[in-house]
């Protein structure tokens, strides 16, 4: 996910990354990121205070990795259609072939239900992507008549909605296409 590692900082990110999304949150310690990141302890204290910071800044470069690759691409598209079935496609590919950027935002979703600083961090994740969404997907939609009187912005929060359950789902059964292929309902939609 990372493209850049310009310094240990970085290096402690990748780290904390590669850990928490093949073990979960609770399941790594800071010394088991240490370790990954090949540092010592009082580097990860300096940098990020404590596992809260590293992590609310780990979700933090996720986003803006995320959005960064989305807002990219949709840019160069012109149609709806076109945009719609990008997005569709670059979410199954993260699910089919980068899975733990999934397991770590959902484990992230599961730390913001009791962390504030973690809720404020998933909130602009979800803000965020939903503002991409709805400035180049559902601002110039067709829509299904059945949901036609409901706002672009909730649309694209629908959207999220789809993306994630569907990996969800994907990550507790990953031999199951259909599940991948649950996703293009979002086409259906929006036309």
């Amino acid at each position: 996910m990372f493209e850049r590692e310009k310094d240990t900082s970085q290096k402690i990110l990748r780290a904390a990354f590669k850990c928490i999304s093949e073990k979960g949150y609770a399941n790594v310690s800071m010394r088991d990121i240490a370790e990954e990141a090949n540092v010592v302890l009082s580097q990860i204290n300096y940098y990020y205070k404590n596992k809260e910071g590293l992590f609310c800044k780990l979700i933090r470069e996720v986003t803006e990795e995320y959005l960064k690759i989305i807002q990219d691409n949709l840019q160069k598209i012109t149609t709806t259609k076109e945009k719609v079935s990008f997005f569709i496609k670059y979410c199954q590919h993260i699910m089919k072939d980068n899975i733990n950027t999934y397991r770590l935002i959902l484990d992230f979703f599961s730390m913001a239900m009791w962390s504030k600083s973690f809720n404020q961090e998933l909130n602009y994740f979800l803000n965020k992507v939903s503002q991409v969404i709805e400035e180049y997907v559902t601002n110039d939609y067709l829509i299904d008549e059945s949901l036609q009187n409901y706002s672009s912005n909730t649309i694209a929060r629908m959207i999220l909605g789809i993306i994630f359950g569907m990996a969800m789902q994907y990550i507790i059964e990953p031999d199951n296409e259909e599940v991948l292929d649950a996703i293009n309902v979002i086409q259906a939609l929006i036309k």
